[in-house]
């Protein structure tokens, strides 16, 4: 086994080291600046009034269609509520606690194929420490633990006849599985030691011993999504070789029957065609188990899904795109029956869900499709807390349930039932929840902005000022999302450590683009800026800068720019490219490809967008690099990073602040202790979106 080289390991130890440092600096820095600035107890006062209303997690319909269950926050955690479909005020609480004083953290829901129990998580046991499963007959006796667990887990999903639980589970886990989590400090064989694997387990729902799990992938492949075949005897799964942060980008497609050996059906860098070396998500079975579905495309973050619906058959064979040239982004699907599927999908801002009707061999090229018209069509978010955009369904599919929030109103759950088309907002839903009634934003009303740039149509969101007047100028603070396969969908309330909502409520008009490279105009529109970063994307947001100066009083000299992950490069590289931005904040960015591609724990997602790696072509790469243009960078800019962040590591943000404070250009960098790509510290992300407020009311203020 090869050992590390000494002058590696030397400087793998100063580059920690140098990142420690300024995290030391970092710390020291947030105990000070509270005296240094004035404005820093308004703003505070204004983002602690940001989170209003409450929250509700995971939503799921009895198969029946008679039962409501789902995860609602209260001031002792996330409960699990369950009540009848069409009163909600008549809940129940069910939980796995065995005192009237325990309070515990319910999350995950699996309904029984009959709807006579349910399966759901809790931390009873080892409370704030490890969630297990378990059983309630719903008749008021208690809960049954069905899990001892130790590790990481989700994912629950009865099989199809109701015997086994089946989850993902990474046993012995130190860290969440993904590349949004803290990286483990780097220790012994880089790549090689301490990688931790998840697999699919089961436990026999009636009368199982929950200390013995049953293993159903080979801990030799790192599972990231699976399904059950009708008949309960095989899954399918999406995988790939450990490690699984870096290996999601080239997983394969797998079926396994239960005691038997994984066959690959399909494998994207074995195929020809518009598939070809691009991702796929969500299989799914079709009833009578010869063919599975799945969404394929170019995603740049697993989790963050979208493409085309495809389909192979269960035994493998030639993949075949049964939406080609579809104007939308299908995101997730549910098959009807044999010759139906429905696809819930990101078209333009909205979120809708249609039903695509197949024809001929489903599997062959004479394959032919339709769709009926929406069975909704949503100006906001909806889901049912598992995947992204994922509903819930009764088990005749005519009963669609789901929660949905938008920027205007806040997080309630609705249904929706096939043959009753809606359009527009919530219209044509059944609003089953009223827990938020009364609760009103504190930033200001948002609209759906369009524009057309170089034959594009682009979308986007413009958040007006708190207490807008048409007769003032105000500032404009552009935010680019991270992705770049993602897209800025109408959502209630924060989830990250920069918030629209926070600027729009200090005074800011808030621009949200969503430029080519993003979800919600077909699959081309997305594949539109490969090889081509923050260049026709940069356009595509500029030219909605324009549009938004065109229709509201906007300030052309205090215009700026931010964005965390994709959109903390876009900021980087943006501030070379144009002097258009006064002021500019990038969260967890990436200045530089070139050495990028040798930090990062997720190389494999840059080939598709790239073309090859950066030892084969470097010139790409640094084409797209900020630090290439470094000099023509004027901006003000500050950069945030988490120490531990895999996918966009902190010397990135060292490398680009070193080079502005190099040229004199006004630089702050800040590094938080502890965190990953996604911060889970609130006081960090708080501190985040005080110290970007501070900065652009320091260039650019409001009046």
């Amino acid at each position: 086994m090869p050992v590390p080289k000494p002058r590696a390991l030397t400087r793998v130890l100063l580059a920690a080291c140098a990142i420690a440092f300024i995290a030391l600096c970092s710390t020291q820095a947030q105990q000070t600046s509270s005296s240094a600035s004035p404005d820093r107890a308004h703003i505070e006062e204004v983002l602690r009034g940001m989170n209003r209303g409450r929250s509700i997690g995971n939503v799921a319909v009895s198969p029946d269609g008679a039962r409501l269950a789902w995860i609602e926050g209260s001031r002792d955690g996330m409960q699990l509520l369950v009540a009848p479909i069409g009163d909600t005020t008549r809940s129940e609480h069910v939980t796995a606690a065995t005192k009237s004083d325990q309070h515990c953290h319910e999350g995950e829901i699996a309904w029984a194929p009959d709807s006579k129990a349910l399966v759901f998580s809790s931390d009873c046991a080892k409370p704030g420490v490890q969630p297990d499963y378990y059983l309630s007959r719903l008749d008021g006796s208690p809960a049954r633990r069905l899990t001892e667990l130790n590790g990481y887990v989700r994912s629950p999903t009865i099989s199809p006849d109701g015997s086994k639980l089946a989850f993902l589970y990474v046993a012995g886990a130190t860290r969440a599985a993904g590349a949004l989590a803290a990286m483990k400090p780097p220790s012994g064989v880089i790549g090689e030691d301490n990688v931790e694997v998840q697999g699919v387990a089961a436990v026999p729902i009636a009368g199982a011993d929950p200390r013995k799990l049953i293993e159903m992938s080979p801990a030799s492949l790192h599972v990231y999504e699976f399904a059950w075949s009708p008949d309960s005897e095989s899954i399918a799964y999406v995988a790939a070789d450990p490690p699984g942060e870096n290996n999601w980008w080239v997983a394969r497609l797998y079926t396994q029957p239960l005691g038997g050996l994984p066959k690959a059906i399909l494998a994207p860098s074995e195929v020809y065609g518009p598939l070809h070396g691009l991702q796929i998500a969500v299989p799914r079975w079709s009833p009578d188990g010869k063919a599975i579905a799945f969404i394929g495309g170019l995603m740049s973050d697993q989790g963050s899904t979208g493409g085309d619906v495809w389909i192979v058959s269960a035994s493998g064979g030639e993949p075949r795109d049964l939406t080609p040239n579809r104007p939308a982004t299908p995101s997730w699907i549910e098959w009807g029956d044999n010759e139906h599927l429905f696809v819930s999908e990101v078209a333009g801002g909205n979120c809708e869900l249609v039903e695509l009707a197949i024809k001929g061999d489903r599997t062959s090229s004479g394959v032919s499709t339709s769709f009926d018209a929406p069975v909704f069509s949503v100006a906001g978010t909806v889901g049912d807390g598992r995947l992204e955009l994922s509903l819930s369904n009764s088990s005749d599919h005519s009963l669609w349930v789901f929660h949905s929030s938008s920027f205007d109103h806040p997080t309630e759950i609705f249904a929706a039932r096939v043959g009753s088309t809606m359009t527009g907002g919530a219209a044509g839903l059944s609003q089953l929840t009223h827990i938020n009634d009364g609760v009103e934003p504190a930033w200001g009303k948002t609209i759906s902005l369009a524009w057309t740039n170089e034959d594009f149509h682009v979308q986007g969101w413009l958040m007006l000022p708190k207490g807008y007047d048409s007769s003032k100028k105000y500032p404009l603070i552009v935010e680019v999302h991270g992705g770049p396969a993602a897209a800025v969908l109408s959502r209630w309330g924060e989830r990250g450590g920069l918030s629209a909502s926070a600027f729009s409520a200090l005074g800011y008009f808030v621009l949200l683009p969503n430029p080519r490279g993003s979800y919600g105009q077909g699959e081309a529109f997305v594949q539109a800026n490969r090889k081509d970063f923050g260049y026709g994307d940069l356009r595509d947001i500029l030219a909605g800068v324009d549009a938004a100066e065109a229709k509201y009083p906007i300030d052309n000299h205090r215009v700026g720019l931010t964005g965390w992950s994709y959109g903390g490069f876009m900021t980087m590289f943006a501030i070379t490219q144009t002097d258009r931005f006064r002021a500019a904040v990038a969260g967890a960015g990436i200045s530089d490809w070139l050495s990028y591609y040798g930090e990062n724990s997720i190389d494999q997602w840059m080939i598709p967008y790239f073309g090859a790696s950066v030892y084969d072509d470097p010139a790409v790469y640094a084409k797209m690099s900020a630090i290439t243009f470094i000099k023509q960078a004027h901006t003000p800019t500050l950069a945030v990073v988490g120490d531990r962040d895999g996918e966009c590591p902190a010397p990135q943000s060292y490398e680009f602040w070193h080079a502005l404070r190099d040229l004199h250009v006004p630089t702050e960098l800040v590094v938080y202790p502890n965190e990953g790509h996604g911060f889970v510290n609130p006081e960090h992300r708080r501190d985040v979106m005080v110290r970007a407020v501070e900065w652009f009311a320091k260039y650019m203020p409001p009046e």
